[in-house]
C-alpha cells in the first residue's frame, strides 16, 4: 500500500468514506476535498452490470459536456482539399492528408485527439493503424466524419469518449473543480444519461452497479446509484 499523504489523510475526515451520496452531496465534498496546488480534474468512475468479456455487452460512445471540461483539446484532423480548410477554420491545431500522415508516422504526437473525414481512412489506417491505435478515428469513437467543421467545433467545446475497460468500468473527466456545482452536476447527468441509453440489451440486472466521484489527486466519494439514476430522469 502506497503511504498517504498528510493532505490527503486530513480530506478522508471530511466525509463517511463507506456513506452513499447523493449528485449535489458529492459535488459538495469534492470540492472540499480537492487540496492540490492546482485546478484539479473531476473524475466519475461508474461500475456497469454488464460483462466485458462479451463484445455484445462492451459498452462505448461520445458525449458533449454542457460546460466541456475545462481542457480544450488539441484537434488534428485527417482530410483533403477543402475539408482541410474548413477544419481549420473550425479550430483544428493542424489538418493535412499525406503530409500529416508522415509527419505522425515521424513521432509527432503533440497533440490530444486524432479527427478523419472518411476518404482519409484507407491511407489513415494503412499507414498508422499501429501507431494510433485506440486513437485511431472511427464512428463509434465520434471522430469521423464528413462535417469535419461541425466534428472539430464539438471536440472543441468537450465532446468526450466514454467506454468500458477490462473489468467493466467506464472511468470520464466530467470537468474542473473549480466549476460551479450546478455545472458539474449538468455535466454528470448528461454524461450518465448517454450511459444509461447506451445499456446493451442482453445485459441484465442492475446496470449501475456503483458510482464514485473523485478529483485528480483526492479520494473517492460513493454515489448512490439509484439517486443518481433518478436525478438524470429529473428536469
Amino acid at each position: 500500500m502506497p503511504k498517504r499523504g498528510k493532505k490527503y489523510k486530513e480530506t478522508i475526515t471530511l466525509f463517511e468514506r463507506q456513506n452513499l451520496y447523493d449528485l449535489e452531496q458529492g459535488i459538495e465534498i469534492l470540492k472540499k476535498t480537492a487540496r492540490a496546488k492546482f485546478n484539479e480534474t473531476a473524475e466519475i468512475h461508474i461500475k456497469l452490470g454488464i460483462d466485458p468479456r462479451r463484445s455484445d455487452q462492451n459498452v462505448r460512445g461520445t458525449v458533449v459536456l454542457p460546460h466541456g471540461t475545462g481542457k480544450t483539446p488539441r484537434v488534428i484532423v485527417f482530410a483533403k482539399g477543402d475539408k482541410i480548410k474548413e477544419a481549420l477554420d473550425a479550430g483544428a491545431d493542424a489538418a493535412g492528408a499525406e503530409d500529416l500522415v508522415e509527419k505522425v508516422k515521424g513521432g509527432w504526437m503533440d497533440w490530444d485527439i486524432a479527427a478523419a473525414t472518411p476518404d482519409m481512412m484507407g491511407l489513415v489506417g494503412k499507414a498508422l493503424g499501429r501507431t494510433l491505435g485506440p486513437k485511431m478515428p472511427s464512428p463509434k469513437s465520434g471522430t469521423l466524419s464528413l462535417d469535419i467543421g461541425g466534428l472539430v467545433r464539438e471536440l472543441k467545446a468537450g465532446k468526450v469518449q466514454f467506454r468500458t475497460d477490462k473489468l467493466g468500468i467506464i472511468h470520464c473527466p466530467v470537468g474542473k473543480v473549480n466549476f460551479e456545482a450546478d455545472k458539474l452536476k449538468q455535466n454528470l447527468k448528461v454524461l450518465l444519461d448517454s450511459i444509461i441509453r447506451a445499456k446493451p440489451s442482453t445485459a441484465k440486472g442492475a446496470y449501475l452497479k456503483s458510482l464514485v466521484l473523485a478529483s485528480t489527486m483526492g479520494p473517492g466519494i460513493k454515489i448512490d446509484p439509484q439517486k443518481a439514476s433518478q436525478s438524470v430522469k429529473e428536469k
